[in-house]
């Protein structure tokens, strides 16, 4: 029996694991930086903090009702939830350049 070529094939729970682990990380990291702006601006802190929020529950979510393969469901979701942060961060960036 030949082994696989990509070692994620050998397990894949731990891809899902290491997933898991980078929004939980993406999810303190807009914590943090929402508690930042928080010093400036309180409106713009307040929105990248629930951003956080957001994020750490789409994580959450996420593990839940992780299986084999991605639904086009939940690469929706995972893509408008990028969209998303995005253009709140872009916004919070113009708001703040300007005032």
């Amino acid at each position: 029996m030949k082994p696989p070529e990509d070692l994620e094939d050998l397990d894949p729970g731990q891809a899902r694991e290491r997933t898991g682990l980078a929004w939980t990380r993406t999810a303190i990291g807009f914590a943090a930086v929402g508690g930042a702006i928080l010093k400036t601006s309180i409106a713009a802190g307040l929105a990248v903090l629930a951003l956080s929020l957001v994020i750490w529950g789409l994580s959450r979510t996420f593990r839940k009702s992780a299986g084999v393969g991605a639904s086009p469901r939940r690469l929706l979701l995972v893509a408008l939830t990028v969209v998303a942060v995005s253009l709140v961060a872009l916004t919070v960036a113009l708001l703040h350049r300007s005032s």
